[in-house]
């Protein structure tokens, strides 16, 4: 299951790296638990499998073309119905590419059944993972399959680790503890706009952003929340992780903020050694 903190990285230590010096409202049915903020306790694990803690990833088919169903089953080998809200969804949903140039995070609906759907938008040909991520019983479970979209597929080179990333005219930028595998640091990330600080950041899921990792190579999964609370929309311009990334080698992460109603996912490689 998932590393719900991540490790650390200094904009010095990530530049560093980059030399070569370090090796993103779910309708409920009748069935389902109120969608207050959870926090539960954290379940250990790299998100890989397809069953954990007796839970089963049972996707509708192992091909993506369009909207993606699947179910929870349960140690009885029955749908489960019965979830709790963690950020304020019952069930986060990621389709990310193997060579981490394609990303999407989700929030599927539930039929009575136990049947979740996925609304992914097209995607480029190739492998993929698709992971679930959800609670039960007070427990956090990432569970995930590997899947494909059908078509020609090219892979590209992963970004090189930099302490910086751009995306729609915001610059963010890393900063603090060199990050080393397995070991818990604070991380934080700054915001900017034409080079000022940013502080209209609004609330996205219950925080002011949401960052998610996924390791070069076998796409084991991290999920990362930033410290502090949530008070309307002016978040910004720092926010600070506690984190801690499981292995070493390169990461990819995606924070993805929300100003003027528009979300934003930003994408950045950290090297960890």
């Amino acid at each position: 299951m998932f590393v719900r903190a991540l490790a650390a990285v200094a904009a010095v230590g990530l530049l560093a790296a980059a030399c070569g010096s370090a090796p993103a409202s779910m309708p409920m049915s009748p069935t389902t638990s109120p969608s207050s903020m959870s926090m539960p306790g954290m379940a250990m694990g790299d998100g890989l499998a397809a069953e954990s803690g007796g839970y089963t990833f049972s996707p509708a088919s192992t091909t993506v073309s369009g909207p993606f169903t699947f179910r929870i089953l349960g140690p009885d080998g029955k749908a489960v119905t019965e979830f709790e809200p963690e950020q304020t969804k019952l069930m986060h949903f990621y389709l990310v590419r193997s060579d981490l140039t394609g990303f999407q995070h989700v929030h599927p609906t539930m039929a009575a059944d136990g049947t979740w759907t996925a609304p992914l938008t097209a995607a480029q040909p190739g492998d993929y993972r698709v992971y679930a991520q959800f609670v039960v019983k007070g427990t956090d479970e990432v569970l995930s399959q590997a899947v494909t979209v059908p078509g020609a597929a090219t892979t590209s080179a992963l970004a090189a680790p930099s302490a910086t990333t751009e995306v729609d005219g915001y610059t963010l930028t890393l900063s603090g503890e060199k990050p080393m595998a397995g070991m818990s640091h604070q991380l934080t990330v700054s915001v900017a706009r034409d080079g000022l600080p940013v502080s209209d950041l609004q609330p996205y899921l219950d925080t002011y952003a949401h960052v998610s990792a996924f390791h070069a190579g076998d796409l084991a999964f991290a999920h990362l929340h930033p410290q502090g609370e949530v008070s309307g929309d002016h978040g910004g311009p720092q926010l600070t992780f506690e984190a801690m990334l499981p292995k070493p080698g390169n990461w990819r992460l995606y924070i993805q903020f929300q100003t003027a109603g528009v979300l934003h996912t930003a994408a950045m490689t950290v090297a960890v050694s």
